[in-house]
């Protein structure tokens, strides 16, 4: 146990000494991440003209949570995994006596510490501007809505690492993510509340696993009405699928990436 923790703490410390390099770039990524709050100004005046149930109010608390839980469940995985599979990269990981998928993992969490700063300063800048938006979770929300916002990356992560796999057989594996996206774009709840799509286009993608990448977690924080035992469950059976899907294609691609020569 004292081994594994040393190992943990280990790639953490590397990977954030690393991204510290990047602060500037970590701005950039944060700001460019901002299509939530643009999506604000649109939808609020939407609001205003009573054109839906959500209030202008709501309608600010929804997508400034949903700018907070995006900042926690960003993935970038397969454009990282697709170079080294490319470029050969991959063979030195592989000698080493761990899945090389920790090293992303860690990059990945390390980032999001690294990140948080910058994301922290224009959350309080929003509610600077724009007071009368801010809001406490009930205790309830606040801790159902983390643990989601951290099952949410999960599964983000599982599906692009599996997306990604696939670059033992294609040279652009990102264009299976690139499709991915325009569905996860409308589907999430990232361009609008899924409270405003027709009941029949609700009842269908609450199975897929889009919008409990983003709708979900947020919902929790700003308290919309969301089935928290449903939802929980089919976040968890994605994760299954997707590690069953993951573990497959790895053996497998293992198998091709050897063959090549590498």
């Amino acid at each position: 146990m004292n081994m594994l923790a040393t190992r943990i703490k280990t790639f953490l410390s590397i990977y954030y000494a690393y991204m510290l390099e990047y602060r500037a770039e970590l701005l950039l990524w944060v700001l460019a991440n901002s299509l939530p709050l643009i999506m604000m100004g649109v939808w609020s005046q939407a609001a205003e003209g009573g054109q839906f149930s959500l209030t202008s109010l709501d309608v600010a608390r929804y997508f400034i949570a949903v700018f907070i839980v995006r900042q926690f469940t960003i993935v970038w995985v397969i454009w990282d995994f697709e170079r080294e599979v490319v470029e050969g990269k991959l063979s030195p990981r592989l000698l080493q006596p761990i899945d090389p998928v920790w090293h992303h993992v860690a990059g990945h969490v390390s980032e999001r510490l690294a990140r948080l700063p910058f994301s922290a300063g224009l959350v309080i800048l929003f509610f600077i501007l724009y007071p009368q938006a801010f809001w406490l979770p009930s205790p309830m929300g606040l801790i159902w809505g983390c643990i989601a916002t951290v099952l949410a990356f999960t599964l983000r992560f599982i599906i692009q690492y599996t997306f990604a796999l696939f670059a033992f057989w294609v040279e652009r594996a990102t264009a299976i993510e690139q499709l991915w996206f325009l569905f996860y774009l409308f589907l999430s709840g990232m361009i609008a509340p899924l409270d405003l799509f027709p009941d029949t286009v609700r009842a269908i993608i609450v199975w897929t696993p889009f919008p409990y990448l983003i709708y979900f977690p947020v919902s929790l924080f700003v308290g919309l009405p969301t089935p928290i035992a449903k939802s929980f469950l089919v976040m968890l059976l994605w994760c299954g699928l997707g590690l069953v899907i993951n573990r497959w294609l790895w053996r497998r691609g293992i198998k091709q990436y050897s063959g090549m020569g590498a």
